[in-house]
């Protein structure tokens, strides 16, 4: 047991001139080393020993901090400190040590630290040492593969290493001289803290001494204990990964959650990482530079590559989702529904072998080029009707279909003169063909003033909505199956089917035929040409009968019924009433009437329902009253516009967007579109189709795409006697690919950033586009040169920009490797 401390005075009694001597020599080597170590204190205390003093504030001497072993490096520099300081204030009976200190200093220095270091754990004072702070328990393994975290859980229970242990038990049983050194050293290291700390901050020192010192220390500190653990190999390589990342790398490192230990009055210390820091210093900048660079960053990693998909170069990502079709229904055609993948794709469609550049308009109407759309089949099986022959590199179309063999034209007079009412041209503009082949019908109805909206499922008539589209005839692929056709309510002049292969009378609620009643405009017709109409045959006459219980509940008038000499077929037009009148007569309520607070015009992903929703009766209402007749119906705006809820839509609105877009085509002239390449456009953000207005005075025509998430225009679009459909632009749009001219983008990737990645949005911009056509884009500035650069990365040819938000890109040939 150490001996109790003698008093001062018996210390003085002892001393000796003698003493005086070794004392001054001890004092100046110890100013020696003192000076050594001030000088070299950046590089000879190691990292290692992480000080967790604040001497500005009693209370955190008390912290209670995990610390680890200290280094045979640490523990000597730091004992060496100690000690010089020591003597410098040593007692005056100090005399009695001196002698021990000459003939045993590196040991007995060593061993005084250490029991200093010992006796200040165990009185809850800071520790000198490392402290894992934030780090994860891999990140600060040992050699043995413990933890930190278990190294000083053993050392609070012995806080002194081996070693040092049995220097401090010798020093005990040797002499109590010891025991008073180690009480003087207790309380000499405040001091010393104090002037190493000043001189840190006037040397600008890396390692802080004050836990609530500046930021900047907090960092280094924390860099060099991670530096320090992988020289000692203690670092896993783990956290060697996540430190590279965090210092550069791509993938950022998961937050750590703040280890906190509360000291013995309450307080908290908070040890932040270099990982933290450096992900807040990132996005500092990022936000102090406006964002700048973000868009290069991903292109650095973007690389394109082809679609490896059976559908190969006539892929459709919404219909062509291989993974649902292998397990989809086929009752009632799901597997010919929009279905799209859960990740839009990013991978660019491959060009057919041998394509060329599309035949121009009106000569694309009767012939393609055959390695365009390498497809013979529906050359052979359907060739005798007319639909498609195959000549040399040539497909040729004579215009025939089932129904009509010896032409369109042929047809299409029929059709009138059977019922006049119809007027193409004036009464009716806008059709919906229903099953339209390879799209004769509406390819020849642009000579009555006529736009067809044609669809067809993408099914074993393969291609024929393709074939539709290089002609330059308006089309998309889609089936009459358990959802709504994405089109509002009341909008078709005339829905046309013939033989168009729909089973209308099935299911016995005839919920396919009551979705064309949606469509229909109260008082337009429907024209039904097929078997069931002119043939008697068991098979025919039992549908007939089925068709017929099924319109008259429905109110349908069944206005005529007649037959075409030429072709042998015959044709029943049907027209929806115009008032709720039938409904509210009769005797069975089958099929029912839609809940009040069903709304017809909801068309995005909606299911079909068995039912007939009520007319319209107000005058003021869409539907009530026939448009005017074309041309007229063009630039007059809706009787119903101002009543339409549509957000901020009015009439004043309508003639703001005609008279924006009068000069379009000049103005696109200007940055180097060439008309007569031009057959097929689609505008991917229309509002009330002023855009496709100013263009009908050319030979081309116009798909509005009003968006999902914008006021619903496209009702408007339809009674100024345009077409069009509802769409969301981060999924994929239902047409082949290589099948526009010119794509027309207003406002609509800056409103897309919002929502969705750009770069699908710009693969399928390419997939659609043919190779020549072009994309203008109006757009914030900062926007059009995101869409620019990924436009170059696909080797377009930016042909215009200007300071007003303007972009024209046209599309090459251009394809990835693989």
């Amino acid at each position: 047991m150490a001996q109790p401390p003698k008093s001062r005075s018996s210390r003085r009694s002892s001393s000796s001139t003698s003493d005086a001597s070794t004392l001054t020599t001890l004092i100046f080597i110890a100013l020696c080393v003192l000076g050594i170590w001030m000088l070299t204190s950046n590089s000879v205390v190691t990292p290692k020993t992480r000080t967790a003093i604040d001497v500005d504030n009693s209370e955190t001497a008390n912290t209670d901090l995990s610390s680890t072993e200290d280094t045979p490096e640490t523990a000597t520099v730091t004992a060496t400190a100690t000690t010089t300081t020591t003597t410098t204030n040593l007692p005056d009976d100090s005399t009695q040590t001196t002698a021990n200190i000459s003939e045993e200093s590196r040991e007995t220095t060593a061993a005084a630290a250490a029991a200093a270091k010992g006796q200040d754990q165990k009185d809850t004072s800071t520790v000198f040492g490392d402290n894992p702070g934030n780090l994860p328990d891999d990140a600060i393994k040992n050699d043995h593969g413990n933890t930190v975290k278990q190294e000083s859980a053993s050392s609070e229970e012995n806080p002194l290493p081996h070693k040092q242990e049995a220097s401090v038990a010798h020093e005990a049983a040797g002499s109590d001289n010891h025991q008073k050194i180690n009480e003087s050293l207790k309380d000499a290291r405040g001091a010393l803290v104090m002037q190493m700390r000043a001189e840190n901050q006037e040397e600008g020192t890396r390692q802080s001494f004050d836990v609530q010192g500046s930021k900047n220390n907090n960092d280094d500190e924390a860099a060099n204990v991670q530096q320090l653990r992988e020289d000692k190999g203690e670092v896993t390589e783990k956290a060697q990964k996540e430190r590279v990342q965090d210092e550069g790398g791509e993938a950022e490192k998961p937050k750590v959650k703040n280890n906190r230990r509360k000291s013995s009055k309450g307080l908290k210390k908070e040890w932040s990482t270099q990982a933290e820091e450096s992900r807040g210093e990132k996005k500092r900048q990022k936000e102090e530079s406006g964002g700048g660079g973000g868009e290069e960053v991903q292109l650095q990693g973007l690389k394109w590559s082809l679609c490896n998909v059976t559908a190969g170069a006539d892929y459709i990502p919404c219909l062509d989702n291989e993974k649902y079709l292998k397990t989809s229904s086929r009752k009632h055609y799901e597997h010919r529904e929009r279905h799209c993948p859960e990740d839009a794709p990013t991978c660019l469609v491959h060009l057919p072998q041998g394509y060329k550049t599309p035949i121009q308009w009106p000569s694309s109407r009767d012939k393609i080029w055959y390695h365009n759309i390498p497809h013979a089949l529906l050359a052979d099986v359907k060739g005798h009707q007319n639909w498609v022959k195959l000549k040399g590199e040539f497909l040729i179309f004579p215009g025939g279909g089932t129904q009509f063999i010896h032409g369109a034209l042929h047809y299409i007079d029929f059709l009138q003169q059977a019922e006049p009412g119809i007027a193409w041209g004036k009464h009716t503009r806008v059709i919906l063909d229903v099953g339209c082949g390879v799209g004769s019908l509406g390819g020849f109805l642009f000579e009555r003033d006529v736009i067809a909206m044609s669809f067809a499922p993408k099914d074993e008539h393969e291609a024929q909505v393709q074939f539709a589209l290089e002609r330059g005839i308006p089309a998309i692929s889609a089936v009459m199956g358990t959802q709504r056709l994405q089109f509002p309510s009341q909008v078709f002049d005339l829905i046309h089917c013939a033989r168009c292969r729909v089973p209308w009378h099935e299911d016995g609620s005839g919920m396919l035929l009551l979705e064309l009643n949606r469509l229909l405009r109260p008082g337009g017709y429907f024209v039904w040409c097929a078997t069931p109409v002119y043939q008697t045959i068991e098979e025919d006459a039992e549908i007939w009968k089925q068709m017929t219980s099924l319109t008259k509940s429905m109110c349908w008038e069944l206005v005529t019924i007649k037959k075409d000499a030429l072709n042998k077929v015959g044709a029943a037009f049907y027209r929806k009433p115009t008032s709720n009148e039938c409904y509210e007569q009769r005797e069975q309520n089958q099929p029912p009437m839609c809940k009040v607070d069903d709304d017809p015009n909801a068309a995005w992903y909606v299911p079909l329902q068995a039912c007939m929703h009520k007319l319209p009766t107000d005058k003021a209402e869409r539907g009530t009253t026939w448009p005017e007749p074309w041309p007229r119906r063009l630039h007059k705006a809706p009787y119903w516009l101002n009543n339409m809820q549509v957000g901020k839509q009015t009439s004043q609105d309508f003639a703001a967007d005609n008279e924006r877009w009068k000069n379009v085509a000049d103005e696109l002239s200007n940055i180097g579109v060439t008309w007569s390449n031009v057959r097929n456009i689609m505008d991917m953000r229309a509002t009330c189709g002023g855009f496709a207005a100013a263009l009908t005075d050319l030979p081309v025509w116009v798909f509005n795409v009003v968006n999902t998430d914008a006021p619903d225009t496209l009702p408007v679009i339809y009674e100024r006697g345009l077409i069009g459909i509802y769409h969301d632009w981060c999924e994929s749009f239902s047409t082949y690919p290589r099948t526009y001219d010119l794509l027309h983008a207003d406002h609509l990737f800056s409103n897309l950033k919002n929502r969705c990645n750009l770069v699908p949005v710009i693969a399928e911009v390419d997939r659609i586009l043919r190779p020549g056509g072009n994309l203008i884009v109006r757009d914030e500035s900062s926007v059009i040169g995101e869409v620019g650069n990924l436009l170059r990365s696909l080797h377009w040819e930016i042909t215009s920009t200007n300071q007003e938000g303007l972009l024209c890109g046209k599309k090459g040939n251009w394809r990835p490797n693989s």
